[in-house]
């Protein structure tokens, strides 16, 4: 006689955030994780993309679409039942990928702190 566990439960509850999977390169992950992380710009190039500066690099942002959809889950507790399971809150179908480009093609001028945080995504996505 065989006895079957009850499983995980698996429920759909998307929301309206929209979610991108960034893949960074090794280097610029220890370099955002440090310490002494340090301020980062994002740019319009003049390819219609967008390009995210660090003190030594510069990185050219590419929206990458994919067959191979990737399911963000959270962690699901209910009321009604004593077992856990999981929520699917989105499915991604495109990534982000970083490419590294040469300093010189990039006209780069020198990073300084202007003050202006977060909104990358509407200079990244006016082009889309």
């Amino acid at each position: 006689m065989s006895t079957q566990g009850q499983g995980i439960s698996l429920l759909h509850q998307s929301h309206d955030a929209g979610y991108r999977l960034l893949e960074l390169p090794p280097e610029l992950e220890s370099l955002i994780d440090s310490d002494s992380a340090p301020v980062l710009t994002l740019d319009s190039s003049s390819d219609t993309s967008a390009v995210l500066r660090t003190p030594g690099n510069s990185y050219v942002l590419r929206q990458k679409n994919t067959s191979n959809a990737l399911i963000l889950l959270s962690p699901h507790l209910s009321s009604s039942s004593p077992t856990q399971g999981l929520l699917a809150i989105a499915t991604i179908h495109e990534t982000v990928e970083l490419d590294a480009v040469n300093e010189a093609a990039t006209n780069r001028a020198p990073l300084k702190d202007t003050g202006s945080r977060g909104k990358w995504h509407e200079k990244f996505g006016k082009n889309r």
